[in-house]
């Protein structure tokens, strides 16, 4: 009989996972193209919301956009930034969610532009949204043989009391 590799979330892989979501400006998303079906994946800007969920800057032109649109399941791969060497032994989470547009507000704005500065020149153009992907489940890879299964809440920030 084969054990499972994946063991029970504990309070190091939780914060590693929020750590995670906390450090991350960019990510692969994972989306289903409307016409074929197909997964589709492209590199994409994201910052954490208050709560640590993942918030990403999309043109309405783009493919992910239309794919989200269509249908709001999301794979995000998240990876450390600042990790050098082997790039298989560096943590990552691969989170699955459901995206949804939500509104912008200086607030939104101001914090996004004070972490990519350079978003500047398209942030304010017609077509662009932000979309925040709730969590539903995650797998973080923490080096080797060092996997998990996580829920939401052992990826998003508790709230405060």
């Amino acid at each position: 009989m084969t054990q499972d590799p994946i063991r029970t979330t504990d309070d190091e892989a939780r914060a590693l996972a929020r750590r995670l979501l906390a450090e991350m400006r960019h990510a692969s998303l994972g989306t289903l193209d409307p016409g074929t079906g197909a997964p589709l994946v492209t590199r994409v800007a994201v910052q954490p919301d208050a709560d640590g969920a993942p918030v990403l800057l999309l043109s309405g032109l783009s493919a992910h956009s239309h794919a989200l649109a269509a249908d709001p399941r999301a794979g995000l791969l998240i990876a450390a930034t600042s990790a050098r060497g082997d790039p298989m032994t560096h943590a990552r989470l691969s989170l699955i969610g459901r995206a949804g547009q939500i509104a912008s507000d200086p607030e939104r704005r101001r914090l996004w532009l004070t972490r990519a500065p350079k978003a500047r020149a398209y942030i304010d153009l017609p077509d662009f949204r932000f979309w925040r992907i709730e969590p539903i489940s995650g797998l973080l890879n923490a080096g080797f043989g060092r996997a998990f299964r996580l829920g939401p809440q052992d990826m998003l920030k508790p709230p405060a009391d």
